[in-house]
């Protein structure tokens, strides 16, 4: 028996792992004690979202959970992985986040086994290599964006499901399948059809019966991306506290920065089939090291200019004879009379005439130019001489009829290539 998933024909013993039939332990329980023999979690089963950086993401006495080596994968003549290479912790929640096209679901794929690589050096699972074995021996379930749910199976049915496939005797099926619903808080609901469930509440079904099977890895592939803003937001929030409770390491897949930014320890960029930058969400939110970094994680003005001076970790500016400072973040050391960039978050540009001289700041003259009303802040244009600027305003009694200066800390702008 088989459905549709994402286009492909999937065997529905691939949706889950195996897992040892004679294991009992409550779900929440497992995990504690699971994560517990790593060193990762403290005794209530809660991980400390510490942060890693980008370059060691790991504890090296800690051996990761997940090991990707140089996985390649085309698609006829189109190239969608080139050499991708990536590791992730235990207990880790990493995203991988890219635009449509990035490759970003195809290393998914790769990772649960729907995929076979064109060349790989290594998968491995939990130490286990796994590049040669099928979705079903892989330690690691996926939640898909459509839910994948069966509408003729009651909510505890569908949660049973992957239990059932191992043989797993009915009382300790419907035993665990309880608590699962109980972590994603639908055990009041286990009787209900599918189709008497909301939207948000057909994800949760999803991510139990993902979870029930105890996995290593849970694979989520833009699962919020048919929700609602409001639902949406309720649900990151819901992933987090899970995340948490169980200590179990999350691999996201999504487009959206909002919600990388939201839910992550750690954000992997991707485009055209590689990683262009990794660290963590503070990290390319405020510290972008490419023009596709920074426009895609939303520094809406970005200057031309020629590097003057570099004194680590500011980098000195010339726009048209106006100099500018900022940190320099790009990937390679810069060179005096370099063509440049200069870029900076809207939200950090301040405008008025009187500015605080006491702190390191960039100052542009302007004159007012369009604005734009979107109910929680107004986005107003400052016309310079060297480009629009666009500062974003969230108090509705600043004046803003007429200015003539724009700021923006040194700190808040970054210098790149």
């Amino acid at each position: 028996m088989g459905i549709l998933v994402k286009g492909c024909a999937v065997s529905l013993d691939t949706l889950n792992t195996k897992v040892p039939t004679g294991d009992s332990r409550p779900l929440a329980k497992d995990f504690e004690m699971r994560e517990n023999n790593n060193g990762v979690t403290s005794k209530t089963g809660r991980k400390d979202r510490q942060r890693s950086q980008a370059e060691s993401p790991l504890d090296e006495a800690i051996p990761p959970m997940l090991n990707i080596e140089n996985v390649q994968h085309n698609y006829g003549d189109v190239q969608a992985l080139r050499g991708v290479s990536l590791t992730a912790a235990k207990g880790e929640f990493l995203t991988i986040l890219g635009e449509s096209g990035s490759g970003k679901t195809t290393l998914l794929r790769i990772i649960s086994g729907l995929e076979q690589p064109t060349a790989v050096d290594r998968i491995e699972i939990d130490g286990v290599d796994v590049a040669q074995l099928p979705a079903a021996q892989r330690n690691c379930t996926t939640v898909f964006q459509n839910y994948a749910l069966f509408p003729h199976m009651s909510v505890r049915e569908n949660v049973e499901y992957g239990l059932s496939v191992r043989g797993i005797g009915s009382d300790e099926r419907e035993r665990r399948a309880l608590e699962a619903l109980d972590l994603v808080r639908l055990d009041g609901k286990s009787e209900r059809g599918i189709g008497q469930l909301s939207g948000g509440e057909r994800q949760r079904v999803a991510l139990a019966r993902a979870l029930v099977t105890q996995p290593a890895i849970l694979l989520l592939d833009e699962p919020l991306g048919a929700l609602d803003e409001k639902l949406r937001q309720q649900m990151q929030e819901e992933l987090v506290v899970l995340h948490r409770q169980l200590g179990m390491t999350f691999i996201y897949i999504t487009h959206s920065q909002e919600e990388a930014l939201t839910m992550s320890d750690r954000i992997v960029l991707m485009s055209q089939g590689q990683i262009v930058q990794a660290g963590t969400p503070e990290t390319l939110f405020d510290r972008p090291n490419s023009q596709f970094s920074a426009d895609f994680m939303g520094f809406e003005n970005i200057l031309t200019g020629t590097l003057q001076s570099f004194k680590e970790p500011y980098a000195e500016v010339s726009l048209g004879g106006k100099s500018v400072k900022g940190v320099w973040t790009g990937k390679t050391l810069p060179e005096i009379g370099q063509a440049i960039l200069v870029a900076f978050r809207s939200e950090r540009v301040k405008i008025g005439d009187s500015i605080d001289t006491s702190k390191a700041c960039n100052t542009l003259p302007c004159t007012a130019g369009d604005r734009l009303y979107r109910g929680k802040y107004v986005d107003q244009t400052a016309e310079t001489e060297f480009g629009p600027v666009r500062a974003r305003i969230w108090d509705r009694s600043q004046q803003l009829s007429d200015f003539k200066q724009i700021s923006w800390r040194f700190d808040d702008c970054v210098v790149l290539t």
